[in-house]
């Protein structure tokens, strides 16, 4: 955590049919004051939806924008940033390849980020930017985020996020699907909307009966649609756009060629091949809902990278907030599989008073605490599909999960550590585990024994130990528990499990009753 001035700080998000850089400060309030914001088109999309790879010639004309918005980061002397790619690379069979490429020959080390990923820094720039934002999660609102892959549904109501859903319908990648119909048809909208439906369709009765009053829109060429609406009506200063001017826009660009919309509102080729599938995909969506506007706060994936940076240089109150939108979501999906609320919040209570009593055992920091807390939420989520050896189903099912904010590494360390919740411990010979790098396998060990101890103590789903104390004496740490019940079977299983953890952390546990 760092205090005190404004740090300058760069973002740049390789993105399917662009590349967008931003130079901004930072301050302690977690504010972003932009100072560049440029942006450059790329066929990477394009090649990865059609072809399956980026092309060659590709990846030396993205080499060499990036190489010029790395000359400029140096001269604003900016000595942090973040360059993260999406769908175009993250899909491409070649992607390792051009990840290096990159970092040779521009100076970029890119991170590639999930849906899950970008959802959260949507959300964070959400949270910076939003009037009335906990106002509007409170009624039922809905989240649209068009990106050139895919497209990221989000829904809340009474303050909670009721469902996410992330459907490959980017605008970019419809082009790129039916360019073989569009060749055939006189009435190409027509098919690309009964694409849409039929990928789309099945979120309609969800969204329906939820009574969706606000629409959000994000991405998907959404300024260039703003800007497209005011010829018909729409207020320059308005950032609502209503539902009424949209379908007279849709309804307009429907009848154009991709020609004739380059050529009629002065954009570029690329912009124009995605603006009539961007409409196309809100309008739909807009008709499921309740709602008669489009909120077009004009945000991007950058904004909500640069509010991520501020969190984490300022410890804003905001990172705390994010932290504990993550962990509500992430009940959410405990919920949908049915597992004993009870008994996973008092799991979670005890694993994290140990990891917080014990941390000159383990020497481990707050994402490390972060992934025991989503572990042990979901550990016994396995049980919905069968009770026998329901600690490998909890694995696959956590490991396919999309947790808002969490890498794909991280899914995969969390899924790891509720496999071994139970009375089986880490082992090479068990492939999950072996994948793993040494210091994945030594986070994922600690952590499970430290979730096992907390099984062991509610090994009876009755919560008899009221609270714990830790202390340590030479080789040994003493858990001082008290409870008021008989725990002798708490006891028990508190030494079996004991074995693993002086394993792993060097240190002997002990269970000792408080008088």
């Amino acid at each position: 955590m760092h205090k005190g001035k404004n740090r300058t700080v760069a973002v740049m998000d390789v993105g399917s049919h662009s590349i967008r850089f931003m130079v901004a400060q930072i301050t302690a309030e977690g504010g972003v004051i932009p100072l560049e914001d440029l942006w450059k088109p790329t066929n990477i999309g394009r090649d990865t939806f059609a072809y399956g790879k980026v092309q060659v010639e590709t990846i030396h004309h993205t080499c060499e924008i990036l190489k010029g918005f790395f000359k400029l980061m140096q001269d604003y002397r900016v000595k942090h940033y973040r360059a993260v790619s999406t769908s175009g690379i993250r899909e491409a069979q070649n992607r390792d390849y051009i990840l290096e490429q990159i970092r040779l020959k521009s100076g970029f080390v890119v991170e590639v980020i999930n849906n899950a990923q970008e959802r959260f820094f949507m959300y964070k720039a959400l949270r910076e930017n939003l009037p009335d934002a906990q106002k509007i999660r409170d009624k039922g609102t809905l989240i649209l985020d068009i990106g050139s892959g895919g497209v990221e549904v989000s829904a809340y109501s009474k303050g909670n996020l009721k469902f996410t859903e992330y459907l490959k319908v980017g605008s970019l990648r419809l082009r790129e699907l039916l360019a073989d119909l569009e060749k055939l048809t006189l009435d190409f909208p027509s098919v690309m909307e009964e694409f849409v439906e039929s990928r789309i369709g099945f979120l309609r009765p969800r969204i329906e009966q939820m009574n969706i009053k606000y629409f959000i829109g994000l991405g998907g060429e959404l300024k260039t649609i703003r800007r497209l609406c005011e010829s018909i009506g729409l207020d320059s200063e308005d950032k609502f756009i209503k539902k009424s001017i949209l379908a007279k826009l849709y309804s307009k660009v429907n009848k154009m060629t991709t020609d004739q919309i380059v050529c009629d509102y002065g954009l570029q080729r690329n912009q124009a091949e995605v603006l009539l599938p961007s409409i196309m995909i809100f309008y739909r969506f807009l008709q499921m809902t309740g709602a008669d506007e489009i909120y077009a706060p004009l945000l991007s994936l950058r904004h909500g990278i640069l509010v991520d940076m501020a969190d984490e240089f300022f410890d804003t109150p905001g990172k705390r907030e994010s932290l504990n939108d993550i962990i509500s979501s992430v009940w959410y999906i405990g919920k949908k599989y049915m597992v004993e609320e009870v008994h996973c919040q008092y799991i979670e209570r005890i694993a994290l008073a140990i990891f917080d009593q014990t941390e000159k055992n383990h020497r481990m920091g707050d994402r490390e605490r972060f992934f025991l807390q989503v572990a042990c939420i979901l550990h016994d989520v396995g049980k919905h599909i069968n009770l026998n050896r329901h600690d490998i189903h909890s694995y696959n099912i956590i490991r396919n999960q999309d947790i808002m904010g969490v890498s794909s590494r991280e899914l995969n360390l969390i899924a790891n550590i509720a496999r071994y919740h139970s009375e089986e411990t880490p082992e090479l010979s068990h492939e999950n585990y072996a994948v793993l790098n040494d210091c994945d396998r030594v986070i994922v060990s600690k952590l499970a024994a430290i979730l096992q101890l907390a099984e062991a103590l509610d090994i009876s789903h009755k919560q008899k130990i009221e609270k714990i104390e830790i202390t340590a004496s030479g080789r040994e740490l003493i858990f001082k528990v008290k409870s008021t019940s008989d725990i002798l079977l708490e006891q028990q299983n508190f030494v079996n499990s004991a074995m693993f953890f002086e394993e792993v952390m060097g240190n002997k546990p002990l269970i000792k009753r408080k008088g």
